[in-house]
């Protein structure tokens, strides 16, 4: 069965002045799928998701969203999108259940739409006792998840989700990965933006790493770790063992020990003498995002 691309990018460009901040991208999110835009600061994810909601304008290439160019969505169009900011922009003056009331208004939706939404929305967020809480009651937790249920207000197909997790604990986060789970399951279209690699590689079908404006690699969770780190990471202390002097293990010195990523755990541990110093773990998405991206801390 052929799927449906709601977000279709075709050597997608982004100029600001001399600067190309994207890079001639080419990529689509299929309906009932979570994508994964992962990068490190400055990559020009920030960018892309800009454009994708029409808030920034397209310097070259093609963006299409529901099949549609972005600078030609209409309003009807745009409410068929979430949006899940970083930062929370609550009105703290208000009430929960008051807060999804006025978005709904800003879509023009009827009072008994709104009526019924609200209520649905809170119990689906776990927010229904709290209904009647300002704002400034809530956790942190508890003002993400209404930020989720706002976004919700207007039944969207596709949700944009910028860092839905950031800061939370971990069963906060537990909840709203839950929930978002639930959203794909219904057929919801999620395109998630995170620093926060357990959370891409439980949630995403398909995750595109980007840098530098430009696509590094794209794949599941799964193809992208047996592709780039074998499935198995071995951290040896240095001085390295002399049996693995002239072995041809694929590895990445990290200072102060050696990665090396393999396939058969055993055929490795075997060369070892019992006095290596060494930790093995299952390799993970972290480990590609590292491998393909770098270790150098970026501050923006």
């Amino acid at each position: 069965m052929e799927m449906t691309s709601i977000i279709a990018a075709r050597d997608l460009v982004k100029r600001f002045g001399s600067f190309q901040a994207v890079k001639g991208i080419s990529f689509e999110v299929e309906q009932g799928h979570c994508i994964g835009l992962l990068g490190p600061n400055g990559a020009g994810k920030t960018t892309t998701m800009r454009m994708i909601m029409g808030l920034s304008t397209v310097s070259g290439g093609t963006l299409e969203v529901f099949d549609i160019p972005v600078g030609a969505m209409t309003r009807g169009i745009k409410s068929k999108i979430g949006l899940v900011p970083q930062e929370s922009n609550l009105d703290s003056d208000i009430t929960v259940s008051e807060n999804l009331k006025v978005y709904g208004r800003y879509f023009g939706l009827a009072a008994n739409v709104i009526g019924e939404r609200v209520p649905r929305l809170l119990e689906f967020m776990q927010l229904h006792e709290r209904a009647e809480s300002r704002v400034t009651q809530l956790s942190g937790g508890m003002k993400r998840r209404l930020i989720i249920a706002r976004a919700l207000i207007s039944d969207p197909e596709l949700i944009i989700l910028d860092e839905p997790t950031k800061g939370l604990d971990p069963q906060a986060r537990v909840l709203i990965w839950n929930q978002l789970l639930e959203l794909k399951r219904r057929g919801k279209t999620l395109l998630l933006t995170t620093h926060n690699m357990d959370e891409a590689q439980r949630l995403c079908d398909r995750i595109i790493i980007v840098d530098h404006g430009e696509i590094l690699d794209e794949g599941s969770p799964r193809d992208l770790i047996d592709r780039h780190v074998l499935g198995h990471v071995f951290e040896v202390g240095k001085p390295l063992p002399a049996a693995l002097n002239g072995k041809h293990w694929e590895h990445e010195d990290i200072g102060d020990a050696v990665l090396f990523y393999v396939r058969s755990s055993d055929d490795f541990v075997a060369g070892l003498p019992d006095s290596a110093d060494f930790i093995q773990r299952p390799a993970n998405l972290e480990d590609v995002f590292l491998r393909l991206t770098g270790r150098k801390l970026r501050e923006n």
